[in-house]
């Protein structure tokens, strides 16, 4: 009998497509430090419009991978998935290797 269904492994495959973007990843890489950035601070490193990032930051909100709160204006970004880091740190070492 197999041990996981189809729908099992949605999920993953959701985290999976999510970060299948450069932009995206770096964004994951920028908020493994464990504090909460704003929007404008991704759109001033990255020196792309406002849109677009929010459209990578829905994606990854989307999949579970980080979670955001509005303050006024302003929507501050956190991770809340960080054992993606393990997993990101994992494929950097063998890169490396």
């Amino acid at each position: 009998m197999l041990k996981y269904s189809k729908n099992d492994c949605k999920a993953g495959a959701e985290v999976f497509k999510a970060l299948g973007h450069p932009i995206r990843l770096w964004i994951v890489r920028q908020l493994a430090d464990g504090a909460e950035h704003c929007v404008c601070e991704f759109v001033d490193a990255v020196g792309v419009k406002f849109a677009t990032i929010s459209q990578h930051l829905l994606i990854l909100r989307n999949a579970g991978i980080v979670a955001d709160e509005k303050r006024g204006k302003q929507v501050f970004y956190r991770l809340c998935c960080p054992c993606i880091m393990d997993m990101l740190n994992c494929i950097a070492d063998r890169k490396r290797s």
